[in-house]
């Protein structure tokens, strides 16, 4: 049939009385509308009547035709639904670009008729997929519920009702579910994921067929939307498409169809392969799996939704029906995850104790690494419950006292009645111990501690420089290089540089001498089993003990807090003892921060009971670290009471501290909460004391951390251009880092406008942020906004930037990112510019400490590994951001030290040694290279001038005596520099020379000489050299196990397929993960070759301790003392070149300050005279 030209005839066959002709031409205009639609247009009306007349028989073709002219008229909603009522007629067969548009319009209909499913509907689907996870949803519903504590809102009710409160969010409307404008800053553009409006009505348009449209029952319209999708889901399904119906499945919170789509794959695929199936591969159904894990982790904003997706994958994975005909083990490591998002340790428990029962040395590997990810992931009280759900046994009984209960279970307080008695065999006995040994934190922390010894690359002349640079008797700039120092030996437990500088320690003072010791605990961070060694001369000696200054008593309690850090085992006990015993205020702060980093996420009540009793105290002195420690024992608890406690006492107190420390830890008890936390933000942020407003930011930040939620983001950014109060904004702007550190590259767009305010705590608050987000990524896109800001007229924006530079320069080389060097250069030069500002210095100096973090072996980690949060990570940053307010919490940065390490261990957790090959050039991913000390120079000896026939007398003379002693006394020794001057005057002919004595001077004079050329030559003639060396470097090279391996490294790494396999490792490939790698040992009865641990052979050095009874061992009553008694060669306390910094500087940081209380007070100066401007005039 030809072309239609023109429809004028047969739009008025339209209106004749014959039926056949109507429909006639109905189908001639459906065939040929794409070119007449616009002649069609102005008779929708005689169409729509067709389509009305109930007796008309092809109402659907009528349907159609409207739907195609609406569609040309672009009003794509009225399009929409008369496709839907022309039924099948309406194909999704080869569609094209009007088909296109309607299913696009049918999913996004589908998703937003479909919203958010009531929880204890969801809670109750997901409790019926099974019944081994009921009591998981039934605990989950529980602990939803007691996440909105419904008298928080009795506490904020004067904020809750203030008319003027913020436009954004309604007092009535749950934060999560606030009118929110529709466009979305992220790649998102819905408010609610959803791209219309949350319900199906469309909007009301100027067109005839609106009416219709919003009169038709919109059950059955829905009934009709949904008949699209199922039939483009069948038709997905048909075609292997299994993905794009999970994702628009899970977009419309529809799970029933999730779970179906999975099943399906799994049956395809069973029905379908051959003897050709290679185990080694992965199923459609586990690769569904993987992906559902992965939206779950980083699409998914809800939290009840993704714990109902996760009990349905948990479900799917943990089914035997899934199992069936498989040869190969589940999944265990995705189980893993599941179960700690869950909060599922029963569940836990009952997988080691299946693979501990399979008795393989397989089985056994997949367990070490299913307990290694656990402890990756969990939280201390959740590990605590795992290791008291474990078969109890004497091996482990007899473990905890070899050790001397410095790795003792990871809880004390956990209640182990609830574990099963039953006798363990002695082989079984071993693997458990073993297991509990990884769990409770004592094995990984061993390995990290030996990968961080044995690869420490910590460059000591940078160090130096920053020491010289800064006045040690400054205390900021004795703080900073304190930092510096803490930093860079983080983890490596080398305080070597203590040690060799007592009289620069010796200048500590007051709160610098706290800062210093607490620095101890950030160098042996970790160092469990030596912690009470090490710091014995430090920690509070009690009411009958001699003690020293409380400052370093204070510290030591703050770094044994540092050492045990969400490791609380019996360092809990011990600081909960020293911490209520302490009357003095400066060891109470210590020992608060240390109770709160050792039981960080415990919810220990009592230890939070002895927290507030010292908080109503009222002392301005230590309330912020109480009350940022009582956050921390509560941390992500959503506990009610708590925060009632804490928001009565914040609004009762006058001090100011005590209301920030109060804050702050309101924010970390409401940690990961989301929509948990929706009420006391409502309440926080509509306060009128602005330290309480600050701390509704902080709860934003850490309650949505990571998720990249809208909605968050909206709010951060208004409260960032519209509060009044300047740290509320910088704070603000500072929480985007929080929120979106997994999407890196959307927050240099986001805040670059920000970072060009007219107010400089908004520009600080957007170089921090893009610190925190893009840490350790070189992103390009941020150093570009951060360069311009180390030049910023405001000093403490200068700061921000450097610290922020450094952060995301952590382990980059000039290979990866060209830029290093130069930032590298700029750090130092700002360290050593006399006229720059002391902020600017100070976070030149930290941010030295950062970038060559434990000794260029760590990395700035928020998420672990595999994806999740890293939860001490996360709060040590969101406390390292308040050193703005006290330096000493600077030290919290060391919880985001992440090694970066590869450690493969068979299945008795012995280091094998193995080899790994990676698939890059060796510069790509190396060290970048230590900096050249430059020997400083003396003044310059002036050379001697004599005379050539002076000097050839002299020589003569020397010949003739040396001829005399070689025939008196053969066995004599000839002076070494001698001969070379001989020489070198015989060559030198008639030519002047110099004084023996002024012979060294020159020498190094000709060998700067010779250096200074040699400079110049690197300078013009090294980049084609470079380029040369790097075209010469082959591709591919051999690393060892205990190897440092960037995270971007990993895909490049993989282990040749012998001996020895991952057990991580589904199929060839590179490794998925680094940090603890268990290996299957296809060959177990052969001999292996392992590594020789180095840590080993370092023993820990108990530093002198005070006692009353000999004078001589007595701490010193000050610091002159302490560096004299050292100079005086005292044999107790000198140190030696063997001895430990720590031990060799106790003296020096024990030393009580001068200014003693009994001290006399100076006498008042007088009254100072001076001129007025007036009299000088005169």
């Amino acid at each position: 049939m030809s072309e239609l030209v023109t429809a004028t005839g047969v739009l008025a066959l339209l209106a004749d009385e014959e039926v056949e002709l109507k429909v006639f031409a109905l189908q001639t205009l459906n065939e040929d509308i794409d070119t007449v639609w616009f002649e069609v247009a102005p008779a929708v009306t005689d169409i729509e009547a067709l389509y009305e007349d109930e007796s008309f028989p092809e109402r659907n073709l009528a349907a159609l035709v409207l739907s195609k002219v609406y569609f040309h008229l672009q009003a794509y909603d009225e399009s929409m639904f008369f496709a839907l009522a022309a039924g099948d007629l309406f194909s999704l067969e080869n569609p094209g670009e009007f088909e296109e548009t309607i299913i696009s319009k049918c999913v996004d209909h589908y998703i937003a008729s479909n919203g958010p499913v009531p929880k204890s509907e969801s809670h109750a689907a997901a409790a019926t997929t099974t019944a081994g996870t009921t009591t998981a949803a039934a605990a989950l519903d529980d602990d939803e519920n007691g996440s909105e504590p419904p008298s928080l809102a009795t506490a904020f009710a004067h904020g809750a009702s203030d008319p003027n409160a913020s436009a954004l969010i309604s007092p009535t409307t749950p934060f999560s579910q606030s009118t929110l404008p529709s466009k979305s800053l992220l790649s998102r553009a819905a408010t609610d994921n959803a791209i219309l409006e949350p319900s199906f009505e469309p909007h009301r348009k100027q067109h005839r067929s609106s009416s219709i449209a919003l009169t038709t029952n919109e059950l059955q319209t829905r009934r009709a939307v949904d008949k699209v999708i199922e039939r483009l889901f069948e038709s997905c399904i048909r075609d292997g498409k299994y993905q794009q119906v999970v994702g628009i499945a899970v977009e419309a919170k529809r799970l029933e169809w999730v779970k179906h789509v999975i099943w399906r794959a799994d049956d395809e695929y069973k029905k379908n392969k051959g003897k050709a199936a290679q185990d080694d591969v992965m199923t459609p159904a586990e690769e569904l799996l993987d992906y559902c894990l992965g939206i779950c982790m980083d699409v998914v904003q809800e939290r009840y939704f993704r714990n109902d997706m996760l009990l349905l994958v948990l479900h799917i994975l943990t089914s035997t029906k899934f199992a069936n005909g498989k040869t190969k083990d589940p999944d265990y490591f995705s189980i893993a995850k599941c179960i700690v998002h869950l909060d599922q340790d029963a569940q836990a428990c009952t997988v080691i104790r299946h693979l501990v029962d399979a008795e393989s040395v397989e089985a056994t590997a997949i367990a070490y690494q299913f307990a290694f990810d656990l402890y990756d992931n969990a939280t201390q009280k959740f590990l605590g419950r795992v290791i008291a759900g474990l078969p109890k046994s004497e091996s482990a009984t007899e473990n905890k006292e070899n050790e001397g209960g410095e790795s003792a279970p990871l809880m004390s307080d956990v209640d182990q009645s609830n574990a099963e008695a039953d006798d363990v065999d002695e082989k079984h006995a071993d693997v458990y111990k073993n297991i509990r040994s990884i769990l409770d934190g004592t094995k990984t922390i061993k390995l990290n501690l030996e990968f961080l010894y044995r690869n420490n690359h910590t460059d000591t002349g940078i160090l130096n420089k920053v020491r010289d640079s800064l006045e040690g008797r400054n205390s900021i700039f004795h703080t900073a290089v304190t930092f510096c120092n803490a930093f860079m030996n983080q983890g490596t437990t080398n305080d070597k540089f203590f040690r060799d500088n007592l009289e620069w320690l010796g200048k500590a003072v007051n709160w610098s001498k706290f800062t210093a010791t607490a620095a101890l605990g950030v160098i042996h961070r970790g160092n469990l089993s030596q912690s009470k060694k090490l710091l014995d001369p430090y920690l509070p000696r009690g009411a009958g003990g001699i003690g020293g200054s409380p400052y370093s008593q204070g510290g030591a309690l703050y770094a044994y807090g540092l050492i045990h850090a969400n490791h609380g085992a019996d360092a809990l006990d011990y600081l909960r003892a020293r911490f209520t015993e302490a009357e003095e205020e400066v060891i109470q702060h210590g020992g608060a921060l240390g109770l709160g980093l050792a039981g960080m996420a415990s919810g220990n009540e009592e230890i939070f009971e002895n927290l507030k009793a010292v908080l109503y105290a009222d002392s301005a002195l230590n309330g912020e670290a109480v009350g940022l420690a009582m956050g921390l024992i509560m941390l992500g608890t959503g506990n009610v009471k708590a925060l009632e406690d804490m928001v009565a006492y914040a609004h009762e107190t006058s001090h100011e501290k005590s209301v920030r420390g109060l804050a702050l830890g309101m924010a970390l008890i409401m940690y990961g909460r989301q929509e948990g936390a929706d009420v006391m933000i409502e309440g926080l942020l509509n306060d009128p004391d602005p330290t309480l407003r600050y701390g509704g930011i902080m709860t934003v930040a850490l309650a949505y951390c990571g998720t990249g939620s809208n909605k968050a983001v909206r709010k951060l950014l208004h409260v960032a251009v519209s509060d009044v109060n300047d740290d509320v904004r910088r704070i603000a702007v500072m929480s985007l880092g929080f929120i979106l550190f997994r999407k890196p590259g959307s927050v240099p767009r986001m805040v670059e406008l920000l970072s060009e305010s007219y107010n400089p705590h908004v520009r600080y608050g957007s170089a921090m942020a893009l610190g925190i987000s893009c840490a350790g990524t070189g992103l390009d896109e941020a150093i570009d906004l951060l360069e311009p800001m180390m030049k910023d007229p405001t000093d403490f924006v200068r700061q921000g930037a450097l610290i922020a530079l450094a952060m995301i320069m952590i382990q980059q080389n000039e290979v990866m990112n060209p830029k290093v060097a130069s930032i590298r250069k700029t750090l130092k030069r700002v360290v050593g510019d006399r006229h720059e500002d002391a902020m600017t210095k100070f976070g030149a100096a930290v941010a030295l400490g950062i970038i060559d973090a434990g000794g260029r072996n760590c990395t700035i980690g928020l998420q672990t590994q595999t994806g999740s949060l890293n939860m001490a990570g996360i709060v040590g940053m969101a406390v390292f951001t308040q050193y703005w307010y006290w330096f000493p919490f600077t030290h919290f940065l060391s919880l985001s030290f992440s090694p970066t390490s590869i450690i493969a261990l068979d299945h008795d957790l012995d280091i094998l040694d193995v080899k790994f090959h990676c698939a890059t050039k060796p510069s790509l991913f190396d060290y970048p290279p230590e900096q050249e000390v430059k020997a400083e120079e003396g003044p310059a000896m002036i050379a001697t001038a004599i005379l050539s026939t002076t000097a050839q007398a002299k020589r003569r003379a020397q010949k003739k005596e040396k001829a005399d002693k070689a025939q008196h006394q053969k066995s004599m020794d000839v002076d070494p520099p001698s001969t070379p001057a001989i020489s070198n005057a015989a060559a030198g002919g008639d030519k002047m020379d110099i004084d023996d004595n002024a012979k060294p001077s020159d020498e190094g004079k000709e060998k700067k000489e010779e250096q200074a050329p040699a400079q110049g030559e690197k300078e013009t003639s090294q980049p084609p050299d470079a380029k040369k060396k790097l075209e010469k470097e082959k591709p591919g090279y051999e690393i060892e196990n205990m190897s440092r391996v960037l995270p971007g490294q990993l895909k490049y790494i993989s282990l040749a397929k012998g001996r020895y396999w991952p057990v991580k490792l589904v199929r060839p490939g590179p490794l998925p993960t680094g940090g603890p790698l268990l290996l299957h040992d296809t060959q177990p009865g052969k001999e292996k070759s392992l590594m020789e641990e180095k840590l080993k052979k370092v023993a820990t050095e108990r530093a002198p301790v005070a006692t009353s009874s000999h004078a001589q061992g007595r701490n010193p009553r000050s610091v002159e003392e302490a560096i004299l008694n050292r100079l005086a060669n005292n044999p107790p306390v000198t140190p030696s070149r063997n001895q430990s910094g720590a031990a060799a500087a106790a003296g020096v940081l024990t030393a009580i300050d001068e200014d003693g209380e009994d001290d006399e007070e100076a006498s008042v100066p007088r009254d100072f005279e001076y001129d007025t401007d007036d009299e000088g005039d005169d």
